[in-house]
């Protein structure tokens, strides 16, 4: 099955108001390259803004909480989110995997928060390099699908990005070959989880996807877009990545 490439950049701790000026030469580019899905996730405080600036454009979030509401001082519901206008959630990326400490079933119970407000769950998976080093990033991947997908998701709702953790903003890239291997096993979970559902969901490629390099990788099967992380912060950078993007559509 040929899905539709999707290109999502993730602004993660950066932007500003001020920022908001690169989206307009992002949506141009979204609308002369219509055979593929872009979105920006900026930080919270930029969503609605973003939306009222180019409500032609995709406009996502970062993360939210497993719960609607509730007492949790300093974050933000799926609910809320869909308020401000974002329309997919970034979730279990490895900086909050990391960094938070997040686990799986953390991760599966924010993702079911995204898909129960009608948004788009991004489910990030990814080994670390000594992981990979010791013969262990298949299972390693395989172990956070089983443990953060969602069983009754498909691909209306449900997008895998793959991102192993030791190419994000370090300039570095698995082979290839290495990309392809991960991405079939990915599929192949995706189909042992949610059956036929499982052919179309879409798998991004997420690490260190800069204009150079976007094309390559965009073409390897079952590659069916990119988590764009610096190189979406400027329009000069992430246009190229969708063109490369419409290029393998």
């Amino acid at each position: 099955m040929v899905l539709r490439k999707l290109v999502a950049g993730n602004w993660k701790m950066n932007g500003s108001l001020a920022a908001l000026g690169e989206l307009a030469a992002i949506r141009e580019a979204a609308d002369r390259n219509a055979s593929v899905d872009v979105a920006i996730c900026p930080p919270f405080t930029l969503i609605a803004a973003a939306v009222a600036s180019q409500p032609g454009l995709t406009i996502g979030a970062q993360d939210c909480h497993a719960d609607d509401k509730g007492a949790h001082t300093g974050c933000i519901s799926a609910v809320m989110l869909r308020e401000a206008g974002a329309k997919m959630v970034i979730v279990g990326h490895s900086e909050r995997r990391a960094d938070q400490h997040e686990t799986d079933a953390e991760v599966h119970a924010k993702a079911e928060a995204a898909i129960r407000n009608g948004q788009i769950a991004i489910v990030c998976v990814g080994e670390t390099e000594a992981e990979r080093d010791a013969g262990r990033a298949v299972a390693i991947v395989e172990g956070q699908l089983d443990g953060s997908i969602p069983r009754a998701a498909d691909g209306a709702q449900l997008v895998v990005a793959y991102e192993p953790v030791w190419a994000i903003g370090t300039g570095r890239t698995p082979s290839v070959a290495d990309v392809a291997e991960m991405h079939a096993a990915i599929r192949t979970k995706l189909v042992s989880l949610l059956g036929s559902a499982g052919t179309g969901v879409r798998i991004l490629y997420g690490g260190s996807v800069k204009p150079d390099n976007a094309r390559e990788l965009l073409s390897v099967a079952d590659v069916d877009g990119a988590l764009v992380g610096g190189a979406s912060l400027t329009a000069a950078q992430f246009v190229p990545i969708i063109e490369g993007a419409a290029a393998c559509a």
